[in-house]
């Protein structure tokens, strides 16, 4: 098992080195993770490479029986590359050169970047190929992170109008599907196809969803080839993984196709960042881990765990004692099996001076030292458990076509894709179920209940899936606006909502609603007994049809149009919501599943998280306090963000 830190030496003074590395070992690590943004101090001019520096650091480090793993630094180039050859540079959609001086400013399709990150990548993976200390190559840093998976260069529209000719064959079969018809915008060549630059009112929905296609494969393309690099040149004993950065709702590019090639996925884990006050929920950070676990459906690293506050320009909350501690061992709780904390001290120059560390600027060994150093030596101890593989009955399905599809036409101001998929996952993650989060096209099979986040694109194939897996005896939960739109990102013709699945949903769809932001509608249950409750976001008024009423609208124009409703399909059950109900009126209806189909799970106090995991025939349990307060579970008392691993009765 593997725990230490974030250090890249080149920073601090040179002498500092063995004070660093012995104050390293002494929080009770065995690993520093380091490299990932020195590519001038390897190649400080063109062609000349120098890995002198990093040599002595290594052998520094296998003194104190520190392994390594190096990132390599392709995600910040050297400024004489830039100046040798500014094409490199991506372009913002106004088409203004993203300057140096930043980092991800590199073009995925400029051919001489490739060029360069290849060279730089080879020659350093060749170097240390035989170092036993390295037992980890990161390729790049945190792919797609600030934008930098969006670019509108020359070189990626040339790309994208090739990509197009590829995909459809003649412009003749792009124009029919992409129905350039309207406003007019039917193409004779692939050539003249735009990229989605500003425009008076917008761009074509289709031409939208293949630009987000198209960032995905050249992002991917460029991390694939990477990976082939590394790998082609590392030694037997040498792994290689990338770092995926949060926000993964958000990105240009699909994160599983990202790290398939790869032997591990690794995560950088922020609960809280500049200028929040306070840390997101405790349930959005479980699926942030439960995502990164259904990558490559295996346990995961974290390389970047928060301990110190954050902020580039305004800092974030600071974390209490014990909760950035907490939050490592509800990583663990998850699926994280090895950890490294960002960083060992605080930088005091350049742009991330209020990333604060384990040691910030005085070097003094304080309460965040101590706090790492608790968790090291308490998690090593139950390395087994920590290995233990993760099984659930539960997933909730993500399909990154159809998140881009909301992103080029949202519809609702209201609407954000993270939170729609948490409004389903909360109510199981608040009785402590295990939930994988995955792609749509992985099998269904082991599962029990799929919940189902706003999926408009469905089509037969898909539909089918989901039918065979309803008859079999599983649960299905789809929510709003699903199966309105096919994989060219346009609305079926001739078909009644929810399109696909309206059979075997039990209903139809005739009208629907967007709600804006700050609008809401009133909802009560099927007999209209309940207190009134809220819609939000959307709605969609439905017509049952075999589907049996659970939630109603309750204004005057739609008191017989359905806001939930329940459908039997063969040996399982098919739930359809078509509002944005709120948590404290899906928590029973997630009990009731969960019942149903005994699925372990257990009531706990709000804040209060508990995992379960197997090792021989032997329960333990991960007990985490989310609060400021004493909590108490069964016969175990926790303190204000106390966290632990216990042997369950």
């Amino acid at each position: 098992m593997y725990v230490g830190v974030d250090y890249y030496p080149e920073h601090w003074p040179e002498e500092m080195l063995e004070q660093d590395l012995d104050g390293i070992k002494e929080l009770g690590a065995n690993m520093i993770r380091m490299g990932e943004f020195a590519w001038h101090l390897m190649e400080p001019r063109e062609g000349e490479f120098d890995f002198s520096f990093f040599d002595k650091v290594i052998q520094e480090a296998k003194k104190r029986q520190l392994s390594v793993m190096f990132g390599t630094p392709t995600a910040t180039f050297p400024a004489w590359l830039a100046k040798l050859d500014p094409s490199i540079l991506s372009k913002d959609e106004y088409g203004h050169p993203r300057a140096f001086g930043g980092r991800r400013q590199y073009c995925f399709n400029s051919d001489i970047y490739h060029r360069y990150a290849s060279r730089i990548t080879k020659e350093l993976v060749k170097h240390y190929a035989n170092e036993p200390a390295i037992v980890a190559w990161q390729i790049d840093n945190e792919f797609g992170h600030e934008g930098s998976d969006l670019c509108f260069c020359e070189q990626c529209h040339t790309k994208f109008q090739l990509y197009l000719e590829e995909k459809y064959g003649t412009v003749n079969e792009l124009n029919e599907r992409w129905g350039t018809i309207f406003w007019g915008q039917t193409y004779n060549d692939f050539a003249e196809i735009p990229l989605p630059t500003p425009t008076v009112t917008t761009h074509n929905p289709s031409l939208k969803l293949d630009y987000a296609r198209f960032r995905s494969a050249s992002l991917n393309r460029f991390a694939h080839d990477m990976t082939k690099i590394a790998r082609d040149h590392h030694a037997a004993h040498q792994q290689v993984t990338t770092n995926v950065s949060g926000g993964f709702f958000d990105k240009w590019f699909d994160h599983a196709e990202n790290v398939r090639p790869m032997d591990f996925v690794s995560y950088d884990n922020y609960p809280v960042w500049g200028g929040l006050t306070e840390p997101v929920s405790p349930a959005e950070i479980a699926m942030t881990h439960d995502f990164n676990r259904g990558l490559k459906n295996q346990n995961y690293w974290i390389v970047e765990e928060l301990m110190g506050a954050q902020g580039h320009n305004v800092i974030g909350y600071l974390p209490r004692p014990d909760q950035a501690k907490m939050w490592s061992y509800q990583a663990f709780a998850h699926g994280c099996s090895n950890m490294l904390y960002f960083r060992w001290r605080g930088m005091t120059k350049g742009a991330e001076q209020f990333c604060f560390g384990i040691v910030d600027q005085d070097n003094r060994y304080g309460r965040k030292y101590q706090e790492v150093q608790a968790v090291f030596q308490d998690i090593t101890s139950h390395e087994s458990v920590v290995n233990a593989p993760i099984t659930s009955d539960i997933a909730v399905v993500y399909d990154y076509d159809n998140i881009w599809s909301w992103k080029s036409q949202i519809q609702s101001s209201g609407f954000d894709f993270t939170n729609e998929l948490l409004r389903l996952y909360t109510p199981f993650y608040k009785q402590n179920a295990s939930i994988d989060v995955i792609p749509v096209n992985r099998a269904f099979d082991s599962y029990k209940i799929l919940l189902v986040p706003a999926l408009q694109m469905i089509d037969d194939e898909l539909a089918a899936r989901f039918k065979a897996f309803a008859e079999g005896g599983g649960t299905i939960l789809f929510s709003f606006r699903a199966g309105l739109k096919d994989k060219d990102n346009n609305i079926y013709l001739s078909r009644t909502l929810p399109g696909a699945i309206a059979e075997l949903a039990g209903i139809h769809i005739y009208e629907t609603e967007a709600l804006a932001a700050s609008q809401s509608v009133p909802v009560v249950d099927a007999a209209g007994q309940n207190e009134i409750c809220e819609g939000s976001v959307w709605r969609d008024l439905i017509s049952p049809q075999t589907a049996q009423v659970m939630y109603r609208y309750n204004d005057s124009f739609y008191q017989d149009k359905a806001a939930m409703t329940k459908n039997k399909v063969g040996k399982g059950s098919v739930y359809y919501l078509g509002t944005g109900l709120g948590e404290d009126r899906l928590v029973p209806i997630a009990e009731e599943m969960l019942v149903h189909h005994q699925i372990w799970h257990k009531k706990t106090a709000d804040g209060v998280e508990i995992a379960r995991r197997s090792v021989n025939d032997e329960t333990y349990v991960f007990l985490l306090n989310h609060t400021a307060e004493p909590q108490h579970i069964d016969h175990q008392t926790l303190a204000p963000f106390e966290s632990k691993v216990v042997k369950w009765r």
